[in-house]
């Protein structure tokens, strides 16, 4: 039996711009999506603190170091420059597997810098 079990949370991370006439997607600080083990073209959940609302998408990457949290295209509706969210992941695997399987969960600062 495959359980869906949380794999990467960036948890906190604030929003840097909302760019409506964008394709689509959640552009992502490639620093901060190698810490949480996400990778381009990943769907993933976004949550956001301020409004409550949740959505999902798929990730790009962002330019690295800069902090980038970028909602792009319709999901730029749905949140405010400034604005904290949570982005999660979930992987499919086998109930004893993740049993054991520790997600990559990280917090990144005010300025979207991943905090030691």
């Amino acid at each position: 039996m495959n359980i869906e079990v949380l794999k990467s949370k960036i948890h906190r991370a604030t929003v840097t711009e909302a760019n409506l006439n964008y394709i689509g997607s959640i552009a992502i600080d490639l620093d901060l999506m190698e810490s949480a083990n996400l990778i381009e073209n990943e769907r993933v959940n976004i949550y956001n603190i301020n409004n409550g609302e949740r959505f999902d998408t798929y990730v790009i990457k962002g330019q690295r170091g800069s902090g980038t949290i970028s909602l792009n295209g319709a999901a730029a509706r749905k949140v405010a420059v400034g604005d904290k969210v949570i982005i999660v992941s979930y992987a499919s695997m086998d109930f004893e597997v993740a049993k054991s399987f520790k997600p990559n969960i990280i917090f990144p600062d005010d300025s979207n810098k991943i905090q030691l």
